[in-house]
């Protein structure tokens, strides 16, 4: 099965599962007449809406690149998950509404122990469904269903908050107990919500991703070959699941093309190794400049040294992503 195909699979199963239990959270709304149980239902309207959204932008981002999208569909998950991350607030907001309207105005309710059965088994597959959607999205590098999963879980949490409240009223009969376990609820819900959004826009401004850099020098100081002398001008973005790298390599001068090429597609090799998926790169090669570029580079049985070999270059976070030849200044 192919990465495309396992994720869209998975989002097929999040959206079906969702109109299932949000049925169900219907049905025992009518059952109970408990105004948390409808806050949970209705937060449930969210997980069918974003689900068909996740849907289409998981297929819309499998499609390959085109004239009018060189780079690619994968952005659209990025937009499908800020979506998400959006409504995941709105649906935290209108919690701690009915909430408070609740307090106010606390209703009669009926059949609690069916309510409360029903309304556990939702919160215990989705949480299972959830999990499932996000190991996958990780190990395929989807954000749109990674997104999904960790709504899947936050509507857990809400209402695993709400069947506690219920069981509370049914053994106190304490009436705002409910009202305020799904406040408290709410505020993690709205929490979960704009961490999405702000990975969301980071992606969508092409922000450095810091962590994802640091791999990469990570990976490369280890793995250095004696010609790569300098690494510099390093920028990665991520498009859906595949990764677009850019960087300038310096390596000698009087290498041919085809030497020069075999450099590059080592470091390819490397960066394809640490983190199995699609990969696209543009490299550009630099030459040397003697005798700077001597003092660093290790290469043994260099006919054209103007200077002893000093010590290797250290690469990291602060000087190969400079637009600085070299990295020496």
């Amino acid at each position: 099965m192919t990465k495309t195909s396992a994720t869209v699979r998975v989002q097929q199963w999040v959206v079906i599962t969702s109109i299932i239990l949000f049925a169900l959270k219907v049905a025992a709304y009518f059952l109970t007449n408990s105004v948390a149980v409808l806050t949970d239902a209705l937060e449930s309207t969210v997980n069918v809406v974003t689900g068909f959204t996740g849907l289409y932008s998981l297929r819309l981002a499998a499609k390959p690149r085109d004239d009018n999208h060189p780079y690619g569909h994968g952005k659209i998950e990025l937009i499908s998950a800020s979506f998400e991350g959006i409504l995941i607030l709105v649906a935290g907001l209108i919690i701690v509404y009915e909430a408070l309207i609740n307090l106010l105005h606390p209703h009669v309710l009926g059949q609690l122990s069916t309510g409360i059965l029903i309304v556990s088994s939702t919160a215990l597959i989705n949480y299972g469904l959830g999990w499932w959607a996000i190991s996958t999205a990780r190990k395929h590098h989807s954000m749109a269903l990674e997104a999904s999963g960790k709504h899947l879980h936050s509507d857990t949490w809400t209402t695993l908050g709400i069947v506690g409240g219920l069981l509370l009223l049914r053994l106190t009969g304490i009436v705002w107990i409910d009202s305020a376990v799904a406040m408290i609820f709410a505020v993690f819900i709205i929490v979960e919500g704009g961490k999405i959004i702000r990975k969301t826009v980071a992606g969508l401004t092409d922000e450095a991703d810091a962590e994802l850099l640091q791999r990469l020098i990570v990976a490369f100081n280890q793995q250095k070959r004696e010609a790569w002398i300098d690494l510099h001008n390093l920028r990665v973005i991520k498009y859906g699941p595949i990764l677009h790298l850019d960087c300038h390599i310096t390596v000698p001068w009087y290498f041919n093309v085809n030497q020069a090429h075999e450099e590059v597609s080592a470091l390819e090799s490397l960066i394809a190794a640490e983190f199995q998926q699609s990969l696209e790169m543009f490299v550009h090669t630099d030459g040397c400049v003697p005798p700077n570029s001597c003092r660093v580079c290790p290469l043994e049985h260099c006919t054209e040294r103007k200077a002893p070999f000093e010590g290797r270059l250290e690469w990291t976070l602060e000087n190969v992503t400079l637009n600085q030849k070299h990295g020496m200044g």
